[in-house]
């Protein structure tokens, strides 16, 4: 069953995207980051690593590329709300190498995300479906239900979907966000110009087919344990 993010009780919550890397937020939930912000209903959009990953060091440093994928992040979300206020939070894992779920590092972000989940009276984390391939993604959807698991109020985990083609098994329930316009999208992507382009030397490339996206995000609710 798919309900509209309109709808009650859904059009109440508050929203916290929670993205593996920066340009997932546009791919994956940008519709959902653009109708919450206009709605003041999207409390934060955090990212999980660094970045590092998608091109190789310069001079043995890879600070500068950090550097350039924060600003990038920073525009994107810009460009998908309008609000400078609403920057962009940064838990810098290493990009490729999450924590472990029992590491000191996964258990100390499981507590400050909790906390700022408290502090900014969140309802819902929007993070990638934990069936994606990807080590990162599956990584922050392992810390969103953590998270929840830890919070001592209600807190709807929604995964979305970036590389994966669904939820896979476990999803019961969906929502649809509103529509937003497709050249909307299209421009908060073309923030990312180190993931688009050949910016910032051989690396990662965003794959053409990945950049047509659809106007409207789904996002999927599993059956509690």
């Amino acid at each position: 069953m798919i309900h509209c993010l309109t709808e009650r009780p859904w059009n109440k919550l508050r929203w916290l995207v929670l993205a593996p890397h920066a340009d997932d937020e546009t791919l994956g939930a940008g519709a959902l980051i653009s109708q919450t912000a206009a709605g003041g209903r999207l409390a934060a959009v955090v990212y999980l690593t660094d970045g590092s990953g998608s091109h190789g060091p310069v001079d043995g440093r890879t600070g500068h590329l950090i550097a350039t994928r924060r600003r990038e992040a920073a525009n994107a979300l810009f460009r998908l709300t309008g609000n400078r206020a609403l920057g962009p939070i940064h838990l810098g894992w290493k990009d490729a190498a999450p924590a472990n779920c029992e590491s000191r590092a996964f258990i100390r972000t499981t507590s400050m995300m909790t906390a700022l989940c408290r502090r900014l009276q969140v309802d819902a984390i929007a993070v990638t479906a934990a069936n994606e391939p990807h080590c990162d993604h599956a990584a922050a959807a392992q810390l969103a239900y953590a998270i929840r698991a830890q919070a001592k109020r209600s807190l709807l985990v929604a995964e979305y979907c970036v590389w994966a083609d669904g939820p896979g098994d476990g999803a019961d329930r969906a929502l649809r966000t509103a529509p937003m316009l497709p050249g909307h999208r299209r421009h908060a992507l073309r923030a990312h110009r180190s993931q688009l382009t050949a910016a910032y030397g051989p690396g990662f490339r965003l794959p053409p087919q990945r950049q047509r996206m659809p106007s409207s995000d789904i996002l999927f609710l599993r059956r509690l344990p």
